[in-house]
């Protein structure tokens, strides 16, 4: 059996589900492989602990332009789906961080000037000996943008004897797409609160559009479940069952120790919660739920305040791992700051509004990208277009009555939109047309300008769409005369990442002292230092785990960052969330205070940059 564990939003606890379940399994007797699918940021080797012997690179096929063959026709700049190449002066640039692999490019290219050659965009790394159970992970490698293909990778290590956990990412675009396709059944893993439940609802969209029998794990319940549970309801989602809100699973996490092995009524939860699991494999899953629109509120708004900056500064806050509090920090610095313009670039599963509850002036549809269908009549079954496609997009589905040729059909969830399928028809039977895959936002909550967007469950193009939010909030920021830019970044270190901070003044990044955190942010802090970003951190849960919280002030010196804010682990934090507050409006507690000191310090940081300047 095929499980795959998703959860719409970081940081629900789908890594830990993930990774005791598998020892939970194992110690009862069963075959079981963990596969961590979350390549951007994998998570689940530092508490397995593997010894990887076994290691594949996984290559993919880039242009290379030659200069010499070169007559600057721009055939290829304009054919590329993904600004991923230019041509300039005559001169072509190729991108190599918005590259797809497509191989437009060099079909396309009338004087053969772009041929291709491998380049290893990752690897996947597995412990076929490892005790209790096999393990293979993932790793996208830094400044990378094709996740699915390592993705991919790691799912050919599918056993198809043995009980195999897919630990996906977080979100809902193409790398999960890849994570649930061919799953027996989707876990979802949730918590009680208002991001919780907004994302979890993404989820749910995702997985019953790939058809695939899904349940719901309430992660840190207290009890107080009911904004979830009404939603199942609703939806016809069954929950699988409970993890409790306890402290000690949260320090145990920290220490990346196996909570199976510590708590056995942990161990028996997870294995009552697999039980309904089995049962759901092979079943119908329920119909899609009508995606809920956010209301666009009527009547005659007043303009948005002006300032009187010459100039702004853009500070990215990222987190590199999910549920590290990076929103919730956002959503506190939106409070303190005056004379600035908020973007929420986690398109994927936006969630600043929730806190800020703003009123949507604006709805604009975003045009990401192209669907491609098979004309039946003009197709002849020759199967070009399938050979050709670098995605494994397009697929026969028997074959047409009148015709004795096969039936090719476009998997649109699998499409990645690049048209090479179009170029090698030589019987004009794909067609295009422009494709709505999501839409952007311009609020006005009470204290600044807000560019939002979400993107269409399973979409592609989510960098484009992260793109098109950062440029609105910078015309608005430059038009209003703001000082600042406030942009609250996704996951991660791939494409909506690269999108979310690529010309930024400063990478904000909020971590953990956990394991996992720490890891994270090192990956994060590599992709800053690509970019040649300067980078500050803020250590969320700061006393959870001393030793962990020590480690990151070294790594910050040693890297040329620092530690700008250490935040105590608070459960009014909690508390303000479950009634839709800041903690800057709550105002209880030592984490509102930490989160004001950090304000202090941004503004000393901007400032002493505009002296450097």
């Amino acid at each position: 059996m095929n499980v795959t564990i998703a959860s719409g939003k970081g940081g629900t606890g789908k890594t830990t589900f993930s990774v005791n379940l598998a020892y939970a399994l194992a110690d009862r007797g069963e075959r079981v492989r963990l596969l961590d699918c979350d390549v951007e940021e994998p998570n689940d080797h530092l508490f397995v602990k593997p010894e990887f012997t076994d290691i594949e690179p996984v290559e993919v096929w880039k242009p290379v332009w030659n200069e010499s063959l070169c007559t600057g026709c721009g055939e290829c700049s304009r054919a590329c789906s993904y600004n991923a190449l230019a041509m300039v002066k005559k001169r072509v640039l190729i991108f190599d961080e918005l590259c797809h692999a497509c191989g437009v490019c060099a079909y396309i290219c009338p004087e053969k000037a772009l041929t291709e050659r491998p380049v290893e965009i990752g690897r996947v790394l597995s412990a076929p000996r490892h005790n209790p159970f096999f393990f293979a992970h993932g790793i996208l490698n830094i400044a990378q943008s094709l996740s699915p293909v390592v993705i991919h990778g790691v799912k050919k290590l599918i056993d198809p004897e043995s009980i195999n956990i897919i630990d996906a990412s977080p979100g809902t675009s193409c790398p999960v797409v890849e994570a649930v396709t061919g799953a027996d059944v989707a876990v979802l893993v949730t918590e009680p609160t208002p991001f919780g439940l907004n994302d979890l609802k993404l989820a749910v969209g995702l997985a019953l559009k790939k058809k695939v029998p899904t349940c719901i794990v309430i992660n840190r319940s207290d009890g107080n479940d009911a904004l979830i549970v009404d939603y199942a309801a609703g939806a016809g989602i069954p929950i699988a069952g409970r993890i409790p809100f306890r402290r000690e699973y949260a320090e145990a996490y920290s220490r990346g120790d196996v909570l199976a092995h510590l708590f056995p009524e942990f161990k028996d939860t997870l294995l009552g919660i697999f039980r309904i699991v089995s049962e759901l494999a092979g079943s119908e899953p329920p119909a899609l739920p009508e995606e809920e629109n956010l209301p666009v509120a009527s009547g005659h708004w007043p303009p948005f305040s002006r300032g009187n900056a010459d100039d702004y500064k853009e500070i990215a806050i990222i987190s590199g791992k999910g549920g590290s509090g990076k929103t919730t920090v956002v959503s506190s610095l939106a409070v303190l700051a005056d004379d600035k313009v908020l973007a929420d670039n986690d398109v994927d599963a936006a969630d600043l509004h929730l806190l800020l509850v703003p009123s949507i002036r604006e709805e604009h549809d975003f045009v990401g990208g192209t669907r491609f269908t098979i004309d039946e009549e003009s197709c002849t079954g020759c199967g070009a277009c399938a050979e050709a496609c670098r995605f494994n997009a397009i697929r026969t589905e028997g074959s047409l009555p009148d015709k004795n040729v096969p039936t090719y059909r476009i998997d649109e969830l699998a499409c990645e939109g690049c048209g090479l399928c179009r170029h090698v028809c030589a019987f004009d039977a794909v067609h295009s047309r422009p494709s709505v895959t999501g839409k952007w936002f311009i609020s006005g909550p009470e204290y600044s300008p807000l560019v939002h967007a979400r993107l269409g469950i399973a979409e592609e193009n989510s960098g484009r769409l992260v793109t098109r939010v950062r440029n609105e909030a910078a015309e608005l920021t430059r038009v209003l005369r703001k000082g600042l830019l406030l942009g609250d970044g996704p996951p991660g270190t791939g494409c909506p990442v690269i999108a979310s901070v690529s010309g930024a003044d400063l990478v904000l990044v909020v971590t953990e002292p956990t394991v996992s955190g720490v890891h994270d942010m090192e990956r994060v802090l590599s992709l800053a230092d690509h970019f040649g970003i300067p980078s500050r951190i803020v250590i969320n849960k700061s006393d959870l785990n001393r030793e962990q919280a020590e480690r990151i002030e070294r790594i910050a010196r040693e890297r040329g960052s620092r530690v700008v804010a250490r935040i105590p682990f608070d459960r009014n934090v909690n508390d303000a969330l479950m009634v839709g507050k800041t903690v800057i409006e709550y105002a209880r507690g030592p984490a509102c205070g930490a989160l004001q000191d950090l304000w202090e310090e941004l503004r000393k940081e901007m400032k002493a940059k505009e002296v450097e300047k």
